[in-house]
This record gives C-alpha cells, sequence and structure tokens, in this order.
C-alpha cells in the first residue's frame, strides 16, 4: 500500500511527531468525512511506499531513524520567493542544507525537487525565477536527480488572489523559451525536469510529463511489481498512481 503525508498538509513541518508515534504505533487512522474512519496498518511490512510532501523538513531532521529501512520518498518544494508568498520558512539556505541531509541519509533517488507552482508577476518575472532556479540547481548538484515544476493556472477559484499580486501568464512562445531554459539549466546539474499535471506539452523544450507518486519509482525502491491505478482523486492531467491519503485540511 502507498501512503502520501501529504498533499493536504504539510506533515514533516507541523506534525513530525505525530507522524513518528504513528509510525511506532504501526497504525494510523485517516478521517474520509465526519462518520467514516479507516484504521490502516503502518508498519514497513505494510507500506511499499511512503511519500512525504513537505517545504520545511527542518523539525523532521532529528526523527530520521525512525524512516531508515522504509521505501520513503521526498517531495521537497523550494523555491526562490521571498516571505510575501512564502511567510514563515526557514531561510533558503537552511533548507538547502536540509535537503542535502536528506539526500545523504537516504539516496539522491528518493529526494525530488518541486520548483512549483511558478507564479509570475512584476517581482516574479521569467528573470527572476530563472536566476533562482539556477542558483538552487547549483547548489543541489549530486544531491537530487529529478525536478518537478508547473506553472499557476488562473481560474474563476483564485482569480482576485493572481489579480491582487498582479499575476499574469506568458505567451506560449514566451513559456516555451522560458521552460527550455530551465530545462538546460537542470541538465548541466545532472538532472531532468519533470512536468506537474500541465496542459502544455513542454516535451520539445526537454521536460516530458511527470507524476509525483511514479509507479516505476516505487517498484525500484520497495524491489518487486506493485499493482497500483492512476489516481482518480485527482486532476485529470496528474499521472500519480492511487495511494492513502493520510493528511487533512485545516
Amino acid at each position: 500500500m502507498l501512503f502520501s503525508a501529504s498533499r493536504r498538509t504539510d506533515i514533516p513541518t507541523y506534525y513530525s511527531e505525530w507522524l513518528c508515534n504513528r509510525l511506532e504505533a504501526g497504525n494510523v487512522c485517516v478521517r474520509h468525512d465526519a462518520r467514516r474512519v479507516t484504521r490502516y496498518v503502518f508498519s514497513r511490512e505494510a507500506v511499499d511506499c511512503l511519500v512525504l510532501w513537505t517545504k520545511n523538513p527542518l523539525p523532521l531532521l532529528d526523527r530520521l531513524a525512525l524512516l531508515r529501512g522504509w521505501p520513503c520518498v521526498f517531495q521537497f518544494t523550494l523555491t526562490g520567493y521571498g516571505r510575501d508568498v512564502e511567510p514563515g520558512l526557514p531561510d533558503k539556505l537552511q533548507l538547502v542544507e536540509a535537503m542535502k541531509r536528506l539526500s545523504e541519509a537516504f539516496g539522491s533517488e528518493r529526494v525530488i525537487w518541486r520548483y512549483d507552482p511558478i507564479l509570475f508577476t512584476e517581482t516574479y518575472t521569467p528573470e527572476y525565477h530563472l536566476k533562482a532556479f539556477s542558483q538552487i540547481a547549483d547548489a543541489l548538484k549530486g544531491y537530487t536527480h529529478k525536478c518537478v515544476i508547473s506553472f499557476v493556472d488562473i481560474y474563476a477559484k483564485n482569480k482576485k488572489q493572481m489579480e491582487e499580486l498582479h499575476a499574469y501568464e506568458l505567451k506560449e512562445t514566451d513559456l516555451m523559451d522560458f521552460a527550455g531554459k530551465l530545462s538546460e539549466m537542470a541538465k548541466k546539474n545532472g538532472m531532468t525536469v519533470a512536468s506537474c499535471a500541465e496542459h502544455t506539452d513542454l516535451t520539445e523544450c526537454g521536460i516530458a510529463p511527470g507524476c509525483c507518486i511514479e509507479k516505476a519509482l516505487v517498484e525500484e525502491l520497495a524491489g518487486y511489481p506493485i499493482k497500483a491505478a492512476k489516481d482518480k482523486n485527482q486532476r485529470p492531467a496528474c499521472g500519480c498512481v492511487e495511494s492513502v491519503e493520510i493528511g487533512t485540511y485545516d
């Protein structure tokens, strides 16, 4: 069974003690709605892969011993945004060092760098992102081999927020040029770039459609084939295989 911890909240940042308690207890309860809760076996033998999503794993670093021997993958979001967009995060250099520690402890193939979502504003221009991406990629050379990107889509639910930020979308030709430059920067540092749930085809830029919970990677880490279909609970463009989401919003 695959567990996702978590797309809905940053468990390593805010609930690392709870997570470690569940690992030691060997079970975890997942609330589906107001009345339905499922208790899952949460042991090394029962878990094919544990996917940990985070922007700040610092609270988890002193507890890594509990995760040794588990087939886990870290989805680590590290961008160039300031505190106006990402308030509450530690200094970026601290986060780079944290990612290096995870890589040293578990292996570079288990630590995936996420530079997403990419938002364009008067401050965060394409040039700004290219500079930030280059600096982070240089710092992470050898510590990860895959970067996942996505672009913010402006739609009804976020339109007001995007207008307040003066966000804008690039023309397709400019977007392709931008994506190609990201791909080249990553390649120089031994990384490939994959897109996450993107409708724009970026393959000619060297960026293939990717998935965060990838069946091939899970099978490689687990050491055996798994039965897992596409996750129907995600967006249609998402290529992830199904997993049990153990987090919740709010």
